[in-house]
């Protein structure tokens, strides 16, 4: 996996996290985030027992080039 690093949130007082990743073998992205661990939010998911959920702040959109009209 060859990750390439996009972004991280601006506003983070530890600037360490959230973290924006793209996965350019397998053109995915790969998000650092916050877990969500709040069992009323994680019953509104439908989420399989392998995958687990990150939560990132609106702002963090800003690092996806499909939102900000860059290139890869």
């Amino acid at each position: 996996m060859t990750l390439r690093f996009l972004g991280k949130d601006p506003e983070s007082p530890n600037n360490g996290s959230p973290t924006v990743y793209h996965d350019e073998e397998r053109d995915t992205y790969v998000v650092q985030g916050w877990r969500v661990i709040d069992p009323d939010r994680l019953a509104q998911l439908d989420t399989p027992a392998h995958e687990t959920v990150v939560e990132i702040p609106r702002r963090m959109m800003q690092f996806f080039p499909e939102v900000n009209g860059a290139e890869l």
